[in-house]
C-alpha cells in the first residue's frame, strides 16, 4: 500500500494551469526525486501536499485514506512535514530551541508551566545521535555550517514522528562535504521507514539517494521511473523536452 498517493492533481490560478492531472505514489521507506525546470510545477505540487494550497481537482490519500487539507496544520496532523529551502530557522536560538520551535516541552512549577529546556536538549541530542549528526543541542544556529543547519531542520520534522517528509532543494548552496552530510541524513530518514519526496536540480544527489525519479514539465508528469532504469542524460532530456515522455516504455 502506498504511504502517499496523489491522484489526478490539477491546480489552476485563474487562467494559469500550474499542474495538470498529476498522479504519484510514494511508499514507506522510499525516496522519490522530483525534478523539472523552473516553472514546471514542483513547488506548487509540494505546497498542495503540505496544505498550503487546495488542489483544483484530484485527491490525496495517506495509507489508503483520503485526506483534505485546508491549511498546513492539517497536513502536519496527518504526518506530513516539510523542510523548505530556506530552512526557516531562527539564527539567534540554539539547535534544541529550533528543533522544538512552536512545540516547546514544558514542565509544571507550582501553578505555572514553564519551558523545559533541559528536556528539549536531551531529546534533541537523542535525535541528532539517531541521525549521526555532530550538531549539539546548545550550539547557536548562526554559528553552524549548512550541513548542520539541515540536520536541525530535519530533526525538527522528526519530533512529530512523520510519515512523509518533503524536502525542497536541501543541497543547494552548500559545500561538497556538507552535501554528503545531507545525503546521509536523507538515507537515515529512509532507514527509519519515512517516505521522502526530494526536490532537487542536482542530478548527482538525486541519483545517489533516490529509489525513483519523477519529472514534471509545464505542470504535467512526463516520467515516473526507477532510478536504476534511467540515466542523467535521459532525465535531462525529459526535463528540457528533448524527450517527450517516458510513459509507455519499460522502466
Amino acid at each position: 500500500m502506498s504511504r502517499l498517493r496523489l491522484t489526478g492533481i490539477s491546480k489552476h490560478f485563474g487562467a494559469i494551469q500550474a499542474l495538470s492531472d498529476v498522479s504519484l505514489d510514494l511508499a514507506e521507506g522510499q525516496v522519490l526525486g522530483l525534478m523539472g525546470d523552473n516553472g514546471a510545477g514542483k513547488s506548487t505540487l509540494v505546497k498542495i501536499i503540505a496544505g498550503n494550497f487546495a488542489p483544483t481537482h484530484g485527491t490525496i490519500a495517506l495509507d489508503g485514506r483520503p485526506c483534505t487539507f485546508h491549511r498546513p496544520r492539517d497536513a502536519q496532523r496527518e504526518g506530513i512535514e516539510v523542510v523548505y529551502q530556506d530552512l526557516a530557522l531562527c539564527d539567534n536560538l540554539t539547535a534544541a530551541s529550533n528543533v522544538f520551535l512552536g512545540r516547546e516541552l514544558t514542565r509544571r512549577l507550582g501553578p505555572l508551566r514553564i519551558v523545559d529546556y533541559a528536556a528539549m536538549r536531551q531529546r534533541s541530542a537523542a535525535i541528532f545521535a539517531t541521525l549521526k549528526s555532530e550538531t549539539r543541542p546548545r550550539d547557536l544556529v548562526r554559528r553552524m555550517s549548512g550541513g548542520q543547519r539541515q540536520a536541525v531542520a530535519i530533526a525538527r520534522t522528526l519530533v512529530a514522528e512523520p510519515k512523509v517528509v518533503l524536502m525542497d532543494e536541501p543541497t543547494a548552496a552548500i559545500s561538497v562535504r556538507q552535501v554528503a552530510e545531507v545525503l546521509d541524513l536523507i538515507r537515515r530518514l529512509r532507514d527509519r521507514g519515512i517516505a521522502v519526496l526530494l526536490i532537487s536540480h542536482r542530478m548527482p544527489d538525486v541519483f545517489a539517494v533516490c529509489d525513483r525519479i519523477a519529472v514534471l514539465r509545464r505542470g504535467a508528469l512526463v516520467a515516473d521511473m526507477a532510478t536504476a532504469a534511467t540515466s542523467p542524460e535521459e532525465v535531462t532530456g525529459l526535463i528540457t523536452g528533448a524527450i517527450e515522455t517516458r510513459f509507455g516504455r519499460a522502466a
